[in-house]
């Protein structure tokens, strides 16, 4: 996978995101500036960073929204809200110590720079 998420030269934030319909809220730990992956893997394709999984924390009551669909491996957890399809953030088969987060599912205020890097998942040998 791309080199993505926290550095640590960068001051750290607290970064609030999300599903559309709000039903699903969550918080997380990094960088105003983040290292970001875009992935062609899957059909609807997305601009992610990641963080350790102690430093995000899903809201409380918005478990009760998520489904998980995975296929291939089965290894991919992507998380996703029931009542609108959004993943704002999935777990990684090649990363399972850190969470992967939307770009676009993070609420607008703290993500100062975006630096992405294209990553070929269609062809990412397990």
């Amino acid at each position: 996978p791309p080199t993505t998420g926290m550095s640590s030269s960068d001051p750290v934030v607290v970064h609030s995101g999300g599903c559309h319909c709000g039903k699903v809220r969550w918080q997380a730990e990094a960088p105003a500036s983040v290292a970001a992956g875009t992935c062609n893997c899957a059909m609807r394709g997305i601009t992610f960073f990641t963080l350790p999984n102690d430093k995000f924390q899903l809201q409380p009551g918005s478990d009760e929204f998520l489904t998980t669909y995975t296929f291939g491996t089965g290894t991919a957890k992507h998380i996703l809200c029931k009542v609108c399809g959004i993943t704002s953030f999935y777990k990684q088969r090649g990363n399972p110590g850190e969470v992967a987060l939307s770009v676009s599912c993070v609420d607008p205020g703290t993500i100062t720079h975006v630096h992405v890097t294209p990553f070929d998942g269609k062809n990412w040998e397990y």
